[in-house]
């Protein structure tokens, strides 16, 4: 079997999927070389040492730490401290593959074949196996100040609690908008908790920020009407994603592809009080998918369609719409310890 199809077919047996598609064999080529794919083919999500995997691709020591240096150097692997010693583990297709490389900003016409690939490869397969997925991977995290204080929160739902609960908070740019560049908002707006963030900014991916600057981030994101998301876990989040509806690769399985359920909405929708809406028209445009329409007497919510986001609320003018609590959201999210539990084995939901 080909070196990258059993890369390929490894990656694939992750929750996130890796489906089968004609682009992804080059996306790899571009991505591993032969030598490099021979020893990630060893590797598993679960970190190991350099001495593991040398002995599993039968190289020496020497010559794996190389390639492996190499592959975490480009963000197509992940590596952490461990007892003093490094470990070196697979990252998923989505977040990983995809992203990282991304990150340091793009513009080489190794990246721009890289982006015209994804595009590519989003159409014709990896767009529905995230539709096909029974949990979606990401959530919309409401904007915290669309939501009335009396309401009670879970610890996903709360975008500032997110940020305060982590040990380690890196910025980093949004892939899809250097990737796929259909829009002009702001791109450093991408949050990464603990230890994968720290390896990002270890790698030169991203850079350190305390907590304030994170809440920073998010009001900048909010004013410009990005969409916050996050991985879809009960217990902790491990990245805060800040999304636009042209660009990035879950909203956009949704506007372009008519994908539904890629990604969970958040335990929110928005109601419009008639008697104070002045049919301005400002929240249809605040809307990323478009949920909102203007009626003979009041704007109208289509329910079905709505993210639950709250940018709607926070940009009306007369102050007519708000957030309300839903019961029965479904899919229920994962119950996983942040991001490492995304990069460690796993069967699909």
């Amino acid at each position: 079997m080909d070196i990258y199809e059993q890369l390929r077919m490894i990656l694939d047996s992750h929750p996130s999927t890796a489906p089968e598609g004609d682009a992804i064999h080059e996306i790899l080529r571009l991505l591993f070389t032969p030598e490099e794919a021979a020893v990630a083919v060893c590797m598993s999500f679960k970190p190991k040492s350099p001495a593991d995997l040398a002995r599993s691709a039968g190289i020496d020591e020497t010559a794996a730490t190389l390639h492996l240096e190499s592959m975490a150097d480009k963000g197509v692997i992940f590596s952490k401290n461990q007892s003093g010693k490094k470990r070196y583990g697979l990252v998923p297709l989505i977040p990983g593959v995809f992203e990282f490389p991304f990150m340091k900003g793009g513009g080489t016409p190794m990246h721009d074949r890289l982006a015209k690939l994804w595009e590519a490869y989003h159409a014709e397969s990896l767009g529905a196996s995230f539709a096909g997925n029974p949990t979606p991977m990401m959530r919309v995290v409401a904007v915290e100040k669309s939501v009335t204080p009396e309401q009670q929160f879970h610890p996903y739902d709360e975008v500032r609690r997110l940020i305060e609960n982590a040990g380690y908070v890196a910025l980093t740019r949004c892939a899809c908008r250097i990737s796929v560049a259909q829009c002009d908002k702001p791109k450093e707006v991408c949050l990464i908790f603990d230890g994968v963030g720290e390896f990002l900014v270890e790698r030169g991916f991203a850079r350190q920020i305390s907590k304030a600057e994170g809440i920073r981030v998010l009001d900048q994101a909010e004013e410009a009407g990005l969409v916050h998301t996050s991985n879809n876990s009960a217990d902790k989040a491990s990245v805060i994603c800040n999304c636009c509806p042209c660009c990035c690769v879950f909203l956009r399985a949704i506007t372009a592809h008519g994908m539904e359920h890629v990604v969970a909405s958040s335990r929110y929708r928005a109601t419009i009080d008639g008697a104070l809406c002045a049919r301005c028209g400002t929240c249809v445009g605040r809307c990323p998918l478009h949920s909102i329409t203007i009626g003979e007497q009041c704007a109208c919510v289509d329910e079905q369609r709505c993210l639950g986001c709250g940018l709607c609320a926070t940009a009306c003018p007369a102050g007519a719409i708000r957030l309300v609590p839903v019961d029965n959201i479904s899919p229920v999210p994962h119950r996983v310890s942040g991001f490492e539990t995304l990069l460690a084995p796993g069967q699909r939901p």
